[in-house]
Formats: structure tokens, C-alpha cells, sequence
């Protein structure tokens, strides 16, 4: 999905962000030294405006006429914008996106992995198959000091290794999302089910039987891939967690994790700071 947010705050520089599908809006209050995003419910830091627009597309069905209808309502901010940052996964969708803003605002789109991070970042895998996102969040959690395992519950799961400044690798296994969307579909006496918090293990039903599965499984899962990480390193971690599931996530697993649910724009705005 794209999220259009229209921005109404008095700021002197505004800047677009796109994570994955959704077009993040943000502006700088250069007197205070503060970036707002107005792009999400749950945004860092707070603002003091609120959203007052939200367009969504499907990355399926977005065309150039569609943006440049939706977009019309924006139009007054475009002489404001100063910089515009990708971060996506969806290469046709970005395609598309960065053509329309490329005429309506004259300034370069830049995708994330089009800069050059080796000033931000030691990245020792394959450039061209690792996501942006991935690079994106690991960006935001650099420290010299400490290393980190990043847990992402997104479309995949993804598990991403982060020692000081260097971006080892990491795992990636199916979305919880996507697999309990994929059951459902391909299993025709399995209904639609949403997940949620759970004490019981063995379930009564098949609704309670696959919530189990997908609960305590997921917990598993975590658990155990956070633990041969640290095995196979030999280092200590701290372990953060963000994604649409991160809070429901958080509760079964024996892993101390903090939810972070902004990393990938406190890791974009890291890179537009010092690189752009």
C-alpha cells in the first residue's frame, strides 16, 4: 500500500520519504532543530500537528494518473520540498513515484542504495539482493560499541546482524502475514484468522489450533534463531523488533527484545543528514 500524508506544519524545509510503499512526509523546524514526521500514527519524535490527509494504493493498481490525481492536493508544498529519499522494495512502484515527483519538483529522487553508504556503513554481502529497508534499519542502530540483531515482521521475517558498524547478513523466513494468508487460501476448511495474545497451547478448534501454531511458533522461531546468531558470532547482542507484529510478538518469546517501530525513518533521516 501507499500512504499519502498531506503536510500542514509551519517548518522551513520539508522533505518525502518512501519506506517500502508508504510516502512519508516530513518537515524541519530549523529553529528547533527537530525533524517532524507526519506520516504515520506512530511516529518519532511526536509531532504537534496531526495527519490531516491519508491516501492509500494498491501497489498493484497505482498508475501515473492516479498519483498525479491524488497528488493535486500537495501541490502547493512541491516548491517547498528540498530533498526526496526512497526507500523501496517495490522497484515498479518507485519507478513510477519518482517520474511524477521528478516533474512536479525538478530535485533528483534518490533510492537509498543509489547513495554511497560505504561512509554510513560496511556492508559485506551482496549489494544488489540485500533490501533496502534492511540496510535502511541497520543505518539507524550504528554504534561503534554495541551490536545488534534487527527482527522485522513484515511481508517476510526477516532477522538482519549488525556488529559495531558492520552489516553482516542476517536470515530471512516467511511473513506472518503472508503464511497465515497463504493457510487460509490454499486450505479450504481453514477460515480467515487474526492473531492475537494467547496462554493456551493446544487449541480446541481449528481457529485456536492455528493461532496456537502461529504464536507459539513464531515465538519458537525467534527464539532460537536469535540464539544461534549469537553462537555463531560470539558476541553479545541487543535484539530490536519492529513490524506490524512486534507488539503482539514481544509477549511469548524468552528473547529480551525493545520495539522499535520507526527504525527505518530514524534510519533515513540519518542518511539524508549526512549524505544528501
Amino acid at each position: 500500500m501507499l500512504k499519502f500524508t498531506r503536510l500542514q506544519l509551519e517548518t522551513n524545509t520539508f522533505f518525502l520519504i518512501f519506506i517500502r510503499g508508504q510516502l512519508q512526509v516530513l518537515g524541519r523546524d530549523l529553529d528547533k532543530g527537530r525533524v517532524l514526521d507526519v506520516g504515520k500514527d506512530d511516529i518519532w519524535p511526536p509531532p504537534k500537528k496531526k495527519t490531516i490527509k491519508k491516501i492509500n494504493f494498491a501497489n498493484n493498481k497505482i498508475s501515473y494518473s492516479k498519483i498525479s490525481k491524488s497528488f493535486k492536493i500537495f501541490n502547493r508544498y512541491f516548491p517547498k520540498i528540498e530533498k526526496i529519499l526512497f526507500c523501496s522494495v517495490v522497484p515498479t512502484t518507485f519507478k513510477l513515484i519518482k517520474r511524477y515527483l521528478n516533474n512536479k519538483t525538478k530535485i533528483k529522487c534518490n533510492e537509498i542504495k543509489e547513495l554511497k553508504l560505504s561512509s554510513l556503513i560496511d556492508i559485506k554481502v551482496n549489494y544488489k539482493q540485500v533490501g533496502s529497508d534492511r540496510l535502511t534499519n541497520a543505518i539507524s542502530l550504528i554504534n561503534k560499541k554495541k551490536n545488534f540483531i534487527i527482527i522485522d515482521l513484515g511481508t517476510a521475517t526477516t532477522f538482519d546482524v549488525l556488529i559495531n558498524k558492520l552489516y553482516k547478513g542476517g536470515i530471512i523466513a516467511p511473513g506472518i502475514k503472508l503464511s497465515l494468508n497463504t493457510l487460509s487460501d490454499r486450505a479450504s476448511l481453514i477460515p480467515k484468522i487474526n492473531l492475537k495474545n494467547i496462554k493456551k497451547v493446544i487449541g480446541v478448534d481449528t481457529v485456536s489450533a492455528v493461532r496456537s501454531g502461529f504464536f507459539w511458533g513464531y515465538a519458537g522461531l525467534i527464539d532460537n534463531i536469535v540464539n544461534l546468531i549469537k553462537k555463531e558470532v560470539g558476541k553479545p547482542f541487543d535484539v530490536i523488533i519492529t513490524g506490524g507484529f512486534a507488539e503482539l510478538i514481544k509477549s511469548p518469546i524468552k528473547t529480551k527484545v525493545k520495539i522499535d517501530k520507526n527504525i527505518t525513518i530514524k534510519g533515513l533521516i540519518k542518511t539524508l543528514e549526512i549524505l544528501t
